[in-house]
């Protein structure tokens, strides 16, 4: 590493003019840090920490962006765990919103500013990845001594930016060390990653605020199509463009060979302006339809391969403006009547440290709603799921409340901590409630009630905070009254109930489908097509075993088909054991609603006041 002395002259032989080896943003940055903002080379300033008022403002307007940036954040941390890492979620104005990093090293990390408040503002920082990618729009590696204060010279930083639908730089992810190598080519690797996990949080961010347009994602290739698209447009019913993610707007820019332009100069535009393809296409673009299918032609001739996903179907009068759900709650459904008021009670109550009891009839997702709700709630921490009927009744009191070294035979020498205080933070999901023994009823309640847990063979117990959300296929009011369960701890879980639909009452089957099938493509590393019979046998059935037997059929469904085709022969014969269900009369009033429109689909949609989606999918319904 250089002296502060060659350092403070190098940077002053560039502020005279002096040709440097330097990256064309490292001189840059010197330049304006010399000439825009009149900073001193040889006045060495810490880190900046803004005040904790200061910052909670910063917070509360960013307070979107820090829920969807989250889960990116999480996914990067995890990647680099073990190397030192500290990632930091800036705003537009380089404020440290978020912030993921060891603990161990919190002291050191504050003194260097990579922490939460820290403000990286070039103005104020001087050279630094969060500063020069605010004021490029591009992403940076800081390493070293390219930064403009001494203090800083120990640090390498680098740093992509996060765009929102509209084009308007919103957000910077950094990813910072301590030390490191000399070479500046070793964070190659962290620039990619922080680049990647900018475009997922854009992607995130589109999905988010588009809810109620058609999004079209596109690749140039169609393996990650649907799990992580180089781009995304929205759309509105119309076929007009809302927004998209920045790897969108450049993706528009480079089929069209058109440069110069800003995201805002395509907001407006009608897709078949730029795309062989109109509004009435989308629908041929969704999941289902064989690869081949799914390319787009721009008009350039470009062919790109696309992926549509279709709007959440409202039911709200036209005028009222839209809830915002959660990302992790509107992924939940698509349509559905009975989810759709299931997720926006959830929505509201993950807002609030308020227990939730979760009842639905076995396999139909109850642990999916939990976990949502938790990634919703913005609080962090685990989500720690425990299954009260699964774990044997002379352990479970062990698993849940830990225990003490040798606190009896055969006990770890170690001792163990419970699943409760694993949960300490975040979420304890307890499935199956209403199989807790009694005897342990009365501990989880001093729980909930005090805020403490004791272990097995502990003298103190320890304060813990957690949301608690429980879920039974038994009514608890049932066993309340005959005896098996207290009153007491029913009334402290049930502040709040949500009750799912079981899956043959739900509307969205086909995609549930078409969601599920991409697990198992993903698992499998392979996709699938479902042919038409096929499709028609999996909506007839009645699915007892809700969404854990469709899952089931489907893993066995993709293990046995031939070059990816999904047929009849592949389905689990006891989908096949009772009648396929007879058209309803509802069924001939659609077919007859559409023959008195001609059969256009658009044209019906308009005169029931619906989407178009949700006429396509009843008719696949009907076949």
């Amino acid at each position: 590493m250089v002296s502060t002395l060659s350092h403070i002259r190098e940077i002053e032989r560039v502020g005279m003019g002096a040709v440097s080896p330097r990256d064309a943003p490292v001189v840059k940055s010197w330049l304006r840090c010399l000439n825009d903002y009149k900073l001193d080379p040889t006045i060495a300033q810490e880190a900046y920490i803004v005040p904790e008022l200061k910052l909670r403002e910063h917070r509360e307007q960013a307070e979107e962006l820090i829920r969807i940036g989250r889960s990116g954040l999480e996914g990067l941390f995890n990647q680099v765990a073990g190397q030192n890492y500290v990632l930091l979620l800036s705003d537009a104005r380089g404020v440290t919103v978020d912030f993921m990093g060891d603990p161990t090293f919190d002291n050191q990390l504050r003194k260097a500013g990579l922490y939460l408040g820290s403000e990286w503002s070039e103005n104020r920082a001087g050279t630094c990845a969060v500063g020069a990618c605010i004021v490029s729009g591009e992403p940076v590696i800081i390493h070293q001594d390219d930064h403009f204060d001494a203090s800083h010279i120990g640090l390498t930083c680098t740093a992509a930016p996060v765009f929102d639908t509209l084009g308007d730089l919103t957000a910077v992810l950094d990813i910072s060390q301590l030390r490191s190598p000399t070479a500046k080519a070793s964070q190659q690797l962290a620039l990619h990653l922080a680049t990647s996990t900018a475009r997922r949080i854009e992607l995130a961010n589109l999905m988010t605020r588009t809810r109620n347009d058609w999004v079209l994602r596109l690749a140039r290739s169609p393996e990650f199509l649907d799990v992580d698209p180089d781009a995304a447009i929205a759309l509105d019913g119309s076929g007009r463009i809302t927004g998209m993610t920045h790897g969108g707007f450049g993706a528009l820019a480079r089929s069209m060979n058109m440069r110069g332009l800003a995201t805002r100069d395509f907001l407006g535009l009608r897709i078949s302006e730029v795309f062989d393809m109109d509004v009435d296409d989308l629908p041929r673009f969704m999941r289902g339809r064989p690869n081949g299918e799914r390319l787009l032609r721009a008009k350039n001739g470009l062919v790109l391969f696309a992926s549509a996903i279709a709007p959440a179907v409202s039911l709200r009068a036209p005028n009222m403006p839209a809830p915002r759900l959660p990302r992790a709650l509107r992924d939940l459904s698509q349509g559905d009547a009975a989810m759709q008021r299931v997720q926006a009670r959830a929505a509201k109550l993950a807002a609030r440290d308020i227990p939730i009891l979760i009842q639905g009839e076995t396999g139909s997702g109850k642990e999916f709603l939990a976990r949502a709700i938790h990634d919703s709630c913005g609080g962090g921490g685990n989500f720690v799921a425990v299954n009260c009927a699964a774990i044997p009744e002379h352990l479970i009191e062990s698993e849940l409340f830990g225990y003490t070294p040798g606190a009896f035979t055969g006990a770890s020498q170690k001792g163990k901590r419970g699943l409760i205080e694993e949960a300490n933070g975040g979420t304890l999901f307890l499935d199956e409630i209403g199989d807790m023994p009694l005897m342990l009823q009365s501990r989880l309640l001093r729980v909930l009630s005090e805020n403490e847990v004791q272990p097995v063979g502990a003298l103190k117990a320890r304060p813990v905070r957690l949301r608690v959300l429980s879920a039974s296929h038994r009514d608890l009011a049932d066993l309340v009254k005959e005896g098996r369960f207290r009153q007491d701890l029913y009334y402290r879980l049930n502040a709040a109930m949500l009750s799912l639909p079981a899956l043959r009452e739900r509307q969205d089957l086909g995609w549930l489908i078409d969601q599920l099938l991409a697990r198992v493509e993903k698992e499998n590393g392979e996709t699938y097509r479902i042919d038409k019979a096929a499709q028609a046998a999996l909506l007839a059935h009645a699915w007892p075993g809700n969404l854990r037997e469709l899952s089931n059929a489907l893993r066995v469904a993709a293990a046995l088909s031939e070059g990816g085709v999904i047929d009849v022969d592949c389905l689990p014969d006891h989908l096949f054991a009772g009648p396929v269900a007879a058209p309803s009369d509802d069924d001939g009033e659609l077919r007859q609603a559409l023959s008195d429109c001609g059969n256009n689909v658009s044209a019906l949609a308009r005169k029931l006041g619906v989407n178009r989606s949700t006429i396509h999918r009843r008719l696949k319904r009907l076949n």
